[in-house]
């Protein structure tokens, strides 16, 4: 593969339309869970089962046309790993879109930010790294910035707070396991087999819940799994023309379009409570790839 020429602006703009798209999946996620696009609506909720189902269907029809028109050169995958990965990243979308259920979208994505803290903190076991006091203070901070955002004694938001908490630690385990596979494989085998993986899974679990959508939801279903085709090829562009250092900040604005989404289609506005707790988990997590970066230029 031809390395890509650097190009810091066009590395950020990427990564910024990455954001967007992400976003974009959990707004489609809600109104398929809540049965409403604002005022549109959709017809019966769907199960997160469902939901998650159509994000790996529609992503996988995304990738096979991408694989097919480069004409990907496929090697014979680990498949003990990506059965791993792609069951925590499964488990992850579907926690993620239940949780959009029951809370705003930008707290979800907040809570979301902290699956590098996880994957942290689960390197020191699975990868034999080890972390500093620094490391571990942003964590720390991160989980102050959840336990804002849980808003002890609401009980709905309690629950929506949990779901997004465990999803981020599902994806902080996919994490662990995507560190194991990116030296052994290429990107495109990489979310090839995750994404069929995904479609075998989630079509297991889903098929206890499943009924037919409506052509609404067809087309929402069809945009989460195209939303995410989308982002995750900006999002590795981008990261062949920056440093990871110089990507991730921008990817933060991810809460900044979801949170715009909810305000437009759902009239849902941040409170302080939300505001306070995503400024907290940015800190800590923001703090935690500073760390990174500085522990990669000195190693």
């Amino acid at each position: 593969m031809t390395p890509r020429a650097p190009n810091p602006p066009l590395a950020a703009l990427l990564t910024l339309l990455a954001a967007a798209f992400v976003a974009g999946t959990t707004l489609f996620a809600k109104a398929l869970g809540t049965g409403s696009f604002g005022s549109w609506d959709l017809g019966p909720p769907l199960h997160p089962l469902q939901i998650s189902q159509g994000r790996f269907l529609f992503a996988l029809i995304a990738i096979l046309a991408f694989v097919a028109l480069a004409q990907t050169r496929l090697e014979r995958p680990h498949l003990p790993l990506h059965v791993a990965r792609s069951a925590f990243g499964w488990g992850g979308v579907t926690l993620m879109f239940a949780a959009a259920a029951f809370i705003p979208l930008s707290d979800a994505t907040a809570i979301s930010f902290l699956n590098p803290v996880f994957a942290m903190m689960l390197a020191i076991p699975f990868l034999g790294e080890r972390v500093g006091r620094v490391r571990w203070s942003a964590a720390v901070i991160a989980l102050v910035g959840v336990l804002i955002l849980t808003r002890p004694g609401t009980a709905a938001i309690e629950l929506g707070a949990l779901l997004a908490l465990a999803a981020a630690m599902m994806f902080g385990a996919e994490i662990i396991l995507i560190k194991r596979l990116a030296g052994r494989e290429s990107p495109p085998q990489i979310l090839l087999v995750n994404n069929l993986i995904g479609v075998c899974l989630s079509t297991l679990a889903a098929s206890f819940v499943w009924i037919w959508p409506t052509g609404a939801q067809w087309a929402a279903l069809a945009g989460i799994g195209f939303l995410m085709a989308a982002a995750q090829a900006c999002f590795v562009n981008a990261m062949a023309r920056a440093d990871a250092s110089f990507v991730a900040p921008f990817f933060y604005a991810t809460l900044v379009f979801a949170a715009v989404y909810d305000a437009v289609i759902f009239g849902v506005r941040p409170d302080a409570i939300s505001v306070t707790g995503a400024v907290v988990i940015l800190f800590g997590a923001g703090l935690l790839a500073w760390r990174e970066a500085r522990l990669k230029r000195t190693g």
